[in-house]
Formats: C-alpha cells, structure tokens, sequence
C-alpha cells in the first residue's frame, strides 16, 4: 500500500468513540489511521457506531508503540511526522508552519498526551492556540482542526512537496 499524503497516528487512545470520529476525518481527507498500544480500531462495536460506516473504507494499521509507527513511517519515506501536544508557540500552531508531504500527525492520549519517546522521535510539535485556563480540548476535535490546517497548506509555496 502505497503511503497516504496524510497519516493519522493514534497513541494509545483510550475513547473507541474518539477513533470512530477520527475515521471520518481520515475518510473526509483521504488519510490512513494507526493505532498504537492499545487504540480501539475496527473492527470494533464502538469505533463502527461513531465511524458512520467510515470503519470500513479508512486503511487502518496496528503496532505496538509509537516508537514502532515512527520508525515504519521513517522506513515508508513519510518526509515529516509532528506530534500534536498544546502550547510550543506560534510556530508550532497549525496554521503557521510549512508541512512536508507525506505527512504524520500523532494525537495522543486523552489523559496523557503523545507519549515522550513519541516526542522525541518526532520531528517537531504541532499545535492549536489555546486561550482558556483549562487548555484543553477533546482529541478528535483537536484532531480535525489541525488536519484541516494541514490540509489548507497543502500546495502552497511555503510547503515543500
């Protein structure tokens, strides 16, 4: 399978309510998903109710940790893979940076964010501005706004294809 220009990295979600709702953005921007640790992902009753149907056509991979997806989407040729994590400043926020394609993003844990080693690995951060005190948005929310803001950049000049 040839690699998608955008893959969604998911480590260790817990929510399979979250994963369903991220396969709809996946199918919605032509991306692929996978799942880390122990990620809900099809076929699974939950994912199916919340994935509209989605579960089904959204090319799905599983591994173990999210070291291992880092280093088989360096091995597929994925020329930039960001971790999306709060704060970083205003070159990290979505609509702000230039995007290599292809391209990973990794959403982390609802509790505990990407994993560290996850961080390191990656080759920066990739955020959305956040005003309130909590900080702090629902995964696939957060999710769908910054691959929406990847996807508006795709093809402009600043972006390297």
């Amino acid at each position: 399978m040839a690699v998608k220009d955008i893959v969604i990295v998911l480590d260790r979600l817990r929510s399979a309510h979250n994963v369903g709702n991220i396969l709809r953005i996946a199918e919605a921007l032509d991306a692929e998903v996978i799942g880390c640790g122990a990620t809900p992902l099809p076929p699974h009753p939950k994912v199916a109710k919340t994935a509209m149907g989605t579960d089904k056509s959204v090319p799905c991979r599983s591994v173990p940790e999210i070291t291992d997806a880092i280093r088989l989407l360096r091995s597929e040729n994925v020329r930039q893979i960001l971790a999306a994590e709060p704060g970083g400043g205003t070159e990290s926020e979505a609509w702000n940076r230039d995007y290599e394609f292809p391209l990973a993003v990794i959403f982390g844990n609802e509790a505990l964010g990407v994993h560290p080693e996850g961080v390191k690995m990656s080759d920066g951060l990739v955020s959305l501005p956040m005003n309130g005190g909590k900080a702090s948005i629902n995964v696939s929310n957060a999710a769908a706004a910054i691959l929406y803001a990847v996807e508006s950049r795709k093809g402009k000049k600043e972006c390297v294809q």
